[in-house]
């Protein structure tokens, strides 16, 4: 037992998995808080103008994508990368392939 947990402690996949979820887990801060800007700025617009920002809503969308995409790699659910670390096309991929397993 303390041989398994000492082989495990000298892997180095997983520290660096921590040290990119400890870089996620400031990143998704960040995009948490441009999507609280979002969700305000669409509320003005939908006040003031009485419908929604189309360009908004769209960066709204793809920072959300994006949010998910780091929660499912912070959680193991996925061993892809998000960006900035891969291409953003990976992101989507990742979201999309795990949505298509969700309904399964």
């Amino acid at each position: 037992m303390k041989e398994e947990l000492h082989d495990n402690l000298k892997q180095v996949s997983t520290w660096k998995r921590i040290g990119f979820i400890l870089v996620f887990a400031v990143i998704a801060g960040v995009v948490r808080t441009l999507i609280w800007v979002i969700v305000l700025l669409q509320i003005a617009s939908a006040l003031i103008t009485g419908d929604t920002n189309q360009h908004i809503l769209g960066f709204g969308q793809k920072l959300a994508a994006y949010l998910y995409h780091i929660m499912l790699f912070m959680t193991f659910n996925t061993d892809t990368v998000p960006f900035p670390f891969s291409d953003w096309e990976l992101t989507e991929e990742a979201i999309k392939s795990r949505d298509l397993v969700a309904k399964e």
